[in-house]
């Protein structure tokens, strides 16, 4: 027994005969457990259990053949491959385990996160080249000072002739490794403005809504551009600045843009929206909203707003004069039919022309809102408004649409809050007649102020039945 104890190939052969099949028991178990918490050193396990032991095994078998006098080949050439291929898995199964040390819990913004996956595969091409390069010196013997001397004279050579052609790329991959803006991200650049889709190594795809803009990455790393998802705040900012006539008063001009965008649908709720005053009747504004791609449509939307709460107001939009007779000949014509139409003498006419003025609204604004107390009574001369009333949850029920020849505002009479609101369906004009006049009207034509208290009781019930239908449907 001492005699087979003592021979040079029992302690070798009784490793790979008992302690391989150990070891690949317990790199098995490690193996699953790491799949199941999902880790980057699962992989390099994996080399370990498949490839290198067992590549080990039959290098320790041919080491023993080769020593005992039995070579393989004459020159043993089988361990020398053996031991090449064991070296090789050695190679691969410490670059795994580098690279779910380094880059498998890298955390969300470093530069571990950030470093573009090409860089890494350069990395790991050098680093097998070299070790190819020490297993042929180590194993086999061979001189390789000549071929790295020959590499790295060909490598100068083609730098130099390729330079103008590699630096963007290099430019390109740097701007990767920075990491200024990520899919998703809205860009605004000096060949286009969008929403990154699609980050390479050459190039980034924005989409711009009117086709996929490809800005090679050396474009963006030689000149500026503006992450507008990037902000300090949590919400983008939509600005625009409108013009206005000098001698308009500030703080009606103010008044009347802040009421405006604070109605936008696109502005956050909660957060208020600016309006500053840059001199010369020029005025920005600025309206909270949730991403960079609502920008223009919410910038358009306060334009188009604007005209019709600037005419409200009697400001000067783009400094243009409206024309005064022209809004007094269209009060004039109006309040004429409209008394006609109620059966109103000479006089209540003139009473209510006295104190009649052109209100115009944009299609979506809120002519009158829920719970507020209209401030005189509204003809409707063009378009059509919808009534509605809201939820204690926030729903808007709908109560049914006016168009022209319809009133609103009815509750100004009584100074009661209203439990409907009226938006416009479309464009909307209305001739607003003050609540003096109106009042001076109905105490003296209490026909009149019978049917305007039998609509305001109709409307009110209307939404009192809706709102009880709502409540029951939520049961």
């Amino acid at each position: 027994m001492s005699i087979i104890i003592n021979q040079p190939w029992f302690w070798p052969s009784l490793v790979v005969v008992i302690g391989l099949p150990l070891a690949l028991l317990i790199l098995n178990e490690v193996h699953g457990m790491l799949v199941r918490r999902g880790s980057g050193y699962a992989r390099p396990v994996a080399l370990l259990r498949n490839w290198l032991l067992p590549a080990a095994a039959v290098y320790l078998l041919l080491d023993q053949l080769n020593h005992g006098g039995h070579e393989v080949g004459g020159h043993a050439t089988w361990t020398k491959i053996a031991a090449t291929v064991v070296g090789f898995v050695i190679m691969l199964v410490l670059l795994s385990g580098a690279n779910a040390a380094l880059f498998g819990e890298a955390r969300a913004g470093s530069w571990r996160d950030r470093l573009p996956g090409i860089f890494v595969d350069l990395g790991r091409l050098i680093l097998i080249i070299l070790g190819i390069g020490l297993l042929l010196s180590w194993v086999w013997g061979a001189n390789i000072g000549g071929l790295i001397t020959a590499v790295g004279v060909t490598s100068i050579v083609i730098g130099l002739a390729v330079q103008s052609a590699v630096g963007p790329v290099i430019s390109g991959l740097l701007l990767l490794f920075e990491q200024p803006f990520r899919i998703g991200d809205w860009l605004d650049t000096k060949v286009g403005k969008g929403r990154v889709v699609e980050v390479n190594w050459r190039a980034v795809h924005i989409d711009t809504e009117n086709g996929l803009q490809i800005v090679p990455n050396a474009a963006l790393a030689g000149d500026s551009f503006v992450n507008l998802s990037r902000t300090t705040a949590p919400y983008y900012k939509a600005k625009t600045t409108l013009t206005f006539a000098a001698d308009d008063p500030p703080g009606e001009v103010k008044a009347a843009l802040l009421a405006v965008a604070e109605a936008l649908p696109a502005k956050l709720a909660g957060v208020p929206a600016a309006v500053v005053a840059l001199g010369a009747g020029s005025y920005r504004v600025s309206v909270p909203i949730a991403t960079p791609g609502e920008d223009g449509a919410a910038t358009t939307l306060l334009a188009h707003r604007a005209w019709y709460a600037s005419r409200r107001a009697g400001l000067h939009l783009d400094a243009v004069k409206s024309g005064a007779k022209g809004r007094a000949a269209y009060v004039a014509e109006h309040i004429g039919a409209i008394g006609a139409s109620l059966g109103l003498g000479p006089d209540a006419i003139a009473t209510m022309l006295a104190g009649a003025r052109v209100l115009p609204y944009a299609e979506g604004e809120v002519i009158q809102p829920v719970n507020s107390i209209p401030m005189g009574v509204g003809f409707i001369t063009d378009g059509s408004v919808m009534m509605f009333t809201t939820t204690d949850d926030g729903r808007t029920l709908s109560l049914g649409e006016l168009g022209a020849g319809d009133y609103i505002g009815g509750t100004s009479l009584t100074r009661q809050r209203m439990i409907t609101g009226v938006v416009a369906l479309t464009d909307v004009t209305l001739v607003l007649v003050s609540r003096d006049a109106m009042n001076s009207v109905v105490q003296q034509d209490h026909r009149l102020a019978r049917q305007i208290g039998e609509a305001i009781e109709l409307r009110r019930r209307s939404a009192r039945e809706a709102l009880s239908e709502a409540a029951q449907g939520m049961r």
